[in-house]
C-alpha cells in the first residue's frame, strides 16, 4: 500500500497555508454538462495567486522547514509552475530559492519564476538533467523541495480536495491532471478517505506521459520527455519515487491520455465557452470530456490546474491554428545549435 499520508496531514496543511494561498471558486459548466449529459463543474485553481495549484504544496513545504534549512536555502527542479510557487512562497518567508529547469520549459515560465525573486539555472533538455544540478547544490547544503514526491508537497496539494468536497458535497467523479502525481495523490487520498466511491481519474498527454508508462509496467522507469502543449505535465517520476507512484497506483481509479489536438481543442473551448485562459496541462480534463473519454461522469469536477501559458501561443490556438510544438521545438533546437 501507499506510504502513510493521512487526512489529518491534509487538515494540518490547510491550517498552515491558510494565510498564504487563495481559496478558488468552483463553477458550473453548462456547455460541458450538456455535452456530457452530466453535471460538470470546473475547479478554477488556475486563479491561484501564482497561476497554479503548485503554490499550495510549495507554501506548506516552505513553512515546514527548520530554521537551519531556512538559512541554507532551498532548491528544486521544475517545469515552471512548481518553481513559481516555490519562488513566491520562499520570498514570502525570506528564504533563498534556486530553481533548476530544462531548455524545454517555455520562456514565460522562466520569467515568471524570476519575477518572484528566485535564481534560475537552465540545464539540459530534460528534468532529469536539471536534477543533476539540484543534487550538486544539495550536496553543498541546500534543501531540495521536489515538485511532487514529498510528504509536505502532497499534503499541501491535498487541500484542494477539501475545498472541492465542501463546494460539491455530492461529488461522484473528479478529473485531475496527472504528471509526477503530487496533485492526484493528495486529492485521491482525501477523496477515498471521505468517500471511497468517488471516482478519481488521472489525465495526462500522449506525449511523454511518465506516470502512465510507469503504471503500465508496475514500477518507476525512465520515460523520454517530449515537447507538448501540456508542458507542465512533462518530466519523469524519479526511479527512487517514495510516495506518488504507490499512491497513484493504489488510490486512482483510472488514467487516461489525451492527444495534442484534443488539448488544443480544450484550450479553445475554455476561452470561447468558459471565458477562461488556461494552459495545456490545466485543460486535460476538459479535453477528455470533449473527446467523450469519460464514461458516466455524473456529478463531476474537472480540476483546472494552471493558467501560465505563453500568451502568443494561446492566441494562435484560440484563432484555430494547428500548432505542432514538437516540430517547433526541433526547429528551435537546430537553430540554436
Amino acid at each position: 500500500m501507499a506510504p502513510h499520508i493521512t487526512l489529518q496531514d491534509s487538515f494540518t496543511a490547510r491550517k498552515r497555508i491558510a494565510g498564504g494561498i487563495r481559496q478558488t471558486p468552483l463553477v458550473a459548466s453548462p456547455s460541458l454538462s450538456a455535452l456530457s449529459s452530466a453535471n460538470i463543474s470546473l475547479k478554477l485553481e488556475h486563479l491561484q495567486i501564482t497561476g497554479s495549484f503548485k503554490l499550495r504544496g510549495a507554501t506548506n513545504a516552505v513553512l515546514s522547514l527548520t530554521q537551519t534549512q531556512r538559512e541554507a536555502g532551498i532548491v528544486a527542479v521544475s517545469t515552471g509552475n512548481h518553481g513559481r510557487g516555490l519562488a513566491y512562497a520562499a520570498a514570502q518567508a525570506g528564504v533563498r530559492c534556486i530553481i533548476c529547469m530544462s531548455e524545454l520549459v517555455p520562456q514565460n515560465k522562466v520569467d515568471g519564476i524570476k519575477s518572484h525573486g528566485a535564481e534560475v539555472c537552465i540545464i539540459g533538455r530534460s528534468q532529469d538533467e536539471a536534477q543533476h544540478e539540484v543534487d550538486r547544490l544539495v550536496a553543498n547544503g541546500m534543501t531540495m523541495l521536489p515538485p511532487f514526491d514529498h510528504k509536505d508537497i502532497i499534503a499541501g496539494q491535498s487541500t484542494l480536495a477539501l475545498e472541492m468536497l465542501e463546494q460539491a458535497p455530492d461529488l461522484q467523479t473528479v478529473l485531475v491532471p496527472l504528471s509526477g502525481g503530487g496533485l492526484i495523490s493528495g486529492v485521491a487520498m482525501v477523496m477515498k478517505a471521505v468517500n471511497p466511491s468517488i471516482r478519481v481519474i488521472g489525465i495526462s498527454m500522449e506525449q511523454g506521459a511518465a506516470m502512465y508508462e510507469c503504471l503500465q509496467v508496475g514500477k518507476p522507469i525512465l520515460v523520454e520527455e517530449k515537447p507538448t502543449l501540456a508542458d507542465s505535465l512533462g518530466g519523469g517520476i524519479g526511479l527512487e519515487n517514495a510516495y506518488t507512484f504507490a499512491m497513484t497506483r493504489d488510490l486512482v481509479d483510472e488514467v487516461l491520455l489525451v492527444s495534442e489536438a484534443e488539448i488544443a481543442a480544450a484550450i479553445r473551448h475554455s476561452y470561447w465557452q468558459e471565458r477562461q485562459i488556461i494552459e495545456g496541462s490545466g485543460s486535460v480534463g476538459i479535453a477528455a470530456l470533449l473527446a467523450g473519454k469519460i464514461t458516466d461522469p455524473g456529478i463531476c469536477v474537472s480540476l483546472i490546474s494552471g493558467q501560465n501559458i505563453d500568451m502568443a501561443l494561446h492566441k494562435r490556438l484560440i484563432d484555430g491554428e494547428d500548432v505542432d510544438v514538437a516540430a517547433e521545438s526541433q526547429s528551435a533546437g537546430e537553430t540554436d545549435a
